[in-house]
């Protein structure tokens, strides 16, 4: 169901990985956005490139390429060598397009799953990474970039109206553009027996000219994992607020995998703060399977009517929702795979398949 290459070029290094059996999984989970005729649209896949030494001097140029159904990402990044004492620097390019389900997507078949609303986002950012000297137990990063977000069609033409004549962008044309200093700090520190992990983002944009967005989000996630004699029980609390100049998609989206699970991908609500909590408690059944219960929820905390346009309310979402369910983790030499099952407030059910770490 997949293949994965690697292969020297001189002194680069070029690492290819196409991946058949995420098409099959997603097609059982999500329902389709749009027709997909051309052979490409079959393939999950990635392609790496890495040279360790562009220009003689021990400078990195990484170049990777990552395709999904309906989405893509590609990054460029040159770093030169510094001491391991001194803060890490790298430019950054990047290209991304992918759906933008999560505010503007349609919820179906009782809040379980999301249809596309037609709208997809293109941004290309340039900016600079800067890498902070690890502590112990803390690490950050910094970093400044420009960002230049369009909005098209499934038909990759620029709109900047959605289907119920509302603007998709805070400047009212087809593209957003803003520079984001972000800062993004790590703690985390683990023993034998448990584990805690507390990261915290903060984003600020900064107004160079007066169409520019203006704006303040903040992000955190909590997470805590505990050894209960075979079992291990992991917890989370995810939230985050935004401030300022905001377009409708820079709402916090809830609700999907990773989110709250029993329902589509955005379609508990979507505003300008969330809180959303998740627990799962998993067991050894033998040697390559074990198995899981789980309990998630999440909130907007009345914040959809504050994002313009409202297109949570339009929309019919809840703005608050549970999930719970259970699921099998099959560990393989090849890669784990997952399949949960899961039920929603309004009783519906879903099931999820996921593999990582697939050769």
């Amino acid at each position: 169901m997949g293949a994965q290459k690697s292969v020297h070029a001189g002194k680069a290094k070029i690492d290819a990985n196409v991946d058949f059996t995420h098409k099959l999984c997603a097609a059982l989970r999500l329902p389709s956005l749009r027709s997909t005729g051309s052979p490409l649209s079959l393939i999950i896949g990635s392609l790496c490139i890495k040279h360790p030494n562009l220009f003689g001097g021990s400078e990195k140029l990484d170049v990777s390429w990552d395709k999904g159904l309906y989405d893509s990402n590609i990054i460029i990044a040159f770093r030169r060598p510094r001491p391991e004492w001194l803060s890490q620097k790298c430019f950054v390019i990047q290209h991304s397009f992918s759906p933008e389900i999560g505010v503007h997507g349609t919820p179906i078949d009782n809040f379980s799953r999301s249809g596309s609303g037609g709208v997809n986002l293109s941004r290309i950012s340039v900016g600079l990474d800067r890498n902070e000297p690890a502590t112990s137990d803390w690490s950050s990063t910094t970093s400044i970039k420009f960002e230049h977000v369009q909005i098209v069609n499934d038909s990759w033409r620029s709109i900047t109206r959605d289907i119920d004549g509302f603007p998709l962008t805070r400047s009212g044309s087809p593209h957003d553009n803003m520079v984001v200093l972000k800062q993004e700090s790590q703690y985390a520190k683990a023993n034998d027996h448990s584990f805690y992990r507390f990261r915290m983002q903060i984003e600020q944009g900064i107004p160079i000219l007066s169409k520019w967005l203006i704006f303040n989000k903040f992000k955190f996630i909590a997470t805590k994992g505990v050894k209960l004699g075979p079992a291990f029980l992991l917890a989370s609390l995810a939230g985050g607020s935004i401030v300022g100049d905001m377009a409708p998609y820079q709402a916090f989206a809830i609700g999907g995998l990773g989110s709250v699970r029993g329902y589509g991908e955005g379609a508990v609500g979507s505003g300008r703060s969330c809180l959303v909590a998740n627990s799962e408690l998993t067991f050894p059944l033998n040697k390559m399977f074990d198995g899981a219960f789980f309990l998630d929820c999440g909130t907007d905390l009345r914040s959809a009517c504050l994002v313009p346009g409202n297109p949570a309310m339009r929309q019919g979402k809840p703005g608050s929702g549970v999930g719970l369910g259970y699921g099998l983790r099959f560990k393989s030499p090849i890669g784990h795979f997952m399949v949960n099952h899961a039920i929603n407030d309004f009783q519906q059910r879903t099931v999820y398949f996921g593999i990582s770490n697939l050769i």
